[in-house]
């Protein structure tokens, strides 16, 4: 049965895509098919070209700028789709040749092995609240980088502030800043207004983050991870949206590795060295995650916030929190002291 099945590997462009095609079987033939517009019509023509006779087809392509539009369109045809992660793909290291059709050859050759690693493809509602969150982050480092803009502006011309920034304080003092060059003075009113602005965008996506997230499939799960210490409701809303579902994971371990937390390795033979965490994995969940787990440096306790954000949670899940806050706060306590000559 697997001699019959057709691997089709696209590599897809903005304006068209490369065909190429495995057919099943240890020896079967991988040849370029050629190329066709991107677009829902012409690839729904391919497969339904490709799929004559009832011949079962599968298709991959590599995650890109396209998302995960080819994949539903197919898979509404009732034919198998893999998003395949590009960083995964295995390459030999003398090949320096790359052009669409080596690719499109590489990737259904790839397939029919079964050494490609698909992605997550979430539903369309979780791509559209995971885009919301997306938008959120670049406008929340929009808002860093106009900060450091005007700070930069302001240290070359020696006005620094000794107190803590950006509180009504120092919107204060910064509206007091005189300048001797017309100049410098409209470039210092421009700074501030990129500030507001940023800081404007960023707070109408957070409120329209909270506004939405009670009609989100996935909101009952932010609000049992915000039980957990040091994560609140928009650091719950960012790790769920990447993460999705957490119970499509079969063990904690394929979690650490999506996550990119487990310890890199370099062993051979005897020699064994393993280093610090791959970062290989999701970069948004992981960022959020390694700021929660600062506020367990401190000794195990339930704060006032804490407290008032496990409300809605079930006792069971108060409990899990409760006891991994037990647990990883030990991990940070400093060890007992020793007499002196003792160990």
């Amino acid at each position: 049965m697997h001699e019959d099945i057709r691997f089709v590997g696209l590599d897809v462009h903005k304006r068209q895509t490369v065909v190429a095609i495995a057919d099943g079987g240890r020896n079967g033939e991988v040849r370029q098919y050629g190329a066709i517009e991107t677009g829902r019509s012409a690839v729904e023509k391919l497969a339904r070209q490709l799929a004559r006779g009832g011949r079962p087809v599968r298709f991959c392509y590599e995650a890109g700028p396209w998302g995960y539009g080819i994949h539903r369109w197919l898979t509404a045809l009732g034919h198998e789709c893999e998003v395949v992660a590009p960083s995964l793909i295995p390459s030999r290291p003398g090949d320096r040749v790359r052009t669409d059709r080596r690719d499109a050859v590489k990737l259904a050759r790839l397939h029919r092995a079964g050494e490609l690693t698909a992605v997550w493809v979430p539903e369309p509602a979780h791509e559209a609240m995971r885009d919301l969150v997306r938008a959120r982050a670049v406008a929340v480092s929009a808002v860093r980088r106009a900060r450091q803009q005007l700070s930069g502006f302001l240290l070359r011309h020696d006005r620094t502030y000794s107190r803590k920034a950006w509180t009504g304080a120092h919107r204060g003092w910064l509206a007091e800043l005189k300048f001797e060059h017309a100049a410098q003075r409209i470039v210092l009113e421009d700074y501030i207004d990129a500030v507001a602005a940023a800081e404007q965008r960023r707070d109408g996506l957070t409120k329209q983050v909270r506004e939405l997230l009670p009609s989100w499939s996935l909101a009952p799960i932010v609000e049992a991870v915000q039980a957990l210490r040091g994560v609140a409701e928009i650091v719950a809303v960012i790790i769920v949206a990447e993460l999705g579902d957490p119970r499509r994971f079969d063990s904690p371990r394929q979690l650490m590795a999506y996550l990119g937390l487990v310890p890199s390795e370099a062993s051979s033979g005897e020699k064994v060295y393993r280093g610090g965490i791959t970062k290989a994995g999701n970069r948004s969940a992981r960022r959020a995650l390694v700021e929660a787990a600062w506020t367990y440096r401190f000794p195990a306790r339930r704060s006032k916030h804490l407290l008032a954000r496990c409300q809605a949670a079930s006792p069971a899940i108060q409990a899990i929190a409760w006891k991994a806050q037990l647990r990883l706060s030990a991990r940070f306590a400093s060890p007992p002291a020793v007499a002196f000559g003792h160990r």
